[in-house]
């Protein structure tokens, strides 16, 4: 059974206030399908922070008891949870692919002093990968029915960084990282360093960048996927470009090319009904 649906107890700054400072109406996203499953909070010993995490459970999740799904990890959960997790129900009608429980990793705000990501992403970045090894991903897939072998980790921009800083320190935690326009500025040179080599096979990391991001970022995402991919890495890394794709709002294209790439989709036509 899916884990109890808790978006009744949303934290009200999640959701606003009314005129006056008042306090709005709680209003449950499990009226939304697309997005609806399950929230808890979660602070972290790693990183001090606490979290809000969100869970969307795939369609006909209570339909085949025994059925497991990959599982997606959303970095910047606070914009690409609500973005990504409806955007995944079209893949599956549109492009066919499978269905899968996202997680959304939320900090609860945009103001600096709660939203953390400048940090996480870049000189914690480490304690914040044992924050997703040792206490999310644990809680996550305790409660779900997550293919473990099928993690896939999803970030953009500052979070496209951290991706690929998982990838190549942390390369076996995720099966699939998808990095849209990383932006290196926090991390370079953790990122240079030759990291650690996989032990699993078939480990796949995807940077999508857009043609129209920010030259220099764009520039070094070329640069850094070509010195991989020269690398004799048990891991592959694969470029998409975007035709004017822009820093941010082509995400959800960003995600859905990857993960196309990810599942080895096939275009429709005649010798594949």
């Amino acid at each position: 059974m899916r884990g109890p649906a808790l978006f009744l107890a949303l934290p009200l700054a999640l959701l606003g206030a009314g005129a006056q400072g008042a306090p709005a109406e709680v209003i449950p996203l499990n009226h939304l399908p697309a997005i609806s499953g399950d929230y808890f909070p979660l602070a972290s010993k790693q990183t001090g922070l606490t979290y809000h995490i969100y869970v969307r459970y795939p369609q006909g999740y209570d339909d085949d008891p025994g059925k497991r799904f990959p599982i997606v990890y959303l970095l910047d959960g606070d914009s690409a949870f609500p973005l990504l997790a409806a955007q995944h129900l079209f893949l599956t009608i549109d492009d066919k692919l499978p269905e899968a429980i996202i997680v959304g990793i939320a900090y609860g705000g945009f103001d600096p002093k709660v939203n953390k990501r400048d940090v996480d992403f870049g000189a914690r970045a480490e304690a914040f990968h044992r924050f997703l090894e040792t206490e999310l991903m644990p809680r996550v897939e305790g409660r779900t029915r997550a293919d473990h072998q099928r993690r896939i980790l999803v970030g953009q921009s500052f979070g496209g960084a951290m991706v690929l800083w998982s990838a190549v320190h942390r390369p076996d935690a995720f099966w699939g990282r998808v990095a849209s326009n990383p932006s290196f500025r926090l991390s370079a040179d953790k990122l240079a360093e030759p990291g650690t080599t996989p032990q699993r096979r078939g480990l796949r990391t995807i940077v999508v960048s857009g043609t129209a991001n920010t030259p220099e970022p764009r520039k070094q995402a070329i640069a850094w996927v070509d010195k991989r991919n020269g690398s004799q890495s048990a891991m592959s890394f694969e470029r998409i470009d975007i035709p004017d794709g822009t820093h941010a709002a082509d995400l959800p294209a960003a995600y859905r090319l990857a993960l196309r790439k990810l599942f080895d989709w096939k275009s429709p036509g005649p010798d594949n009904p």
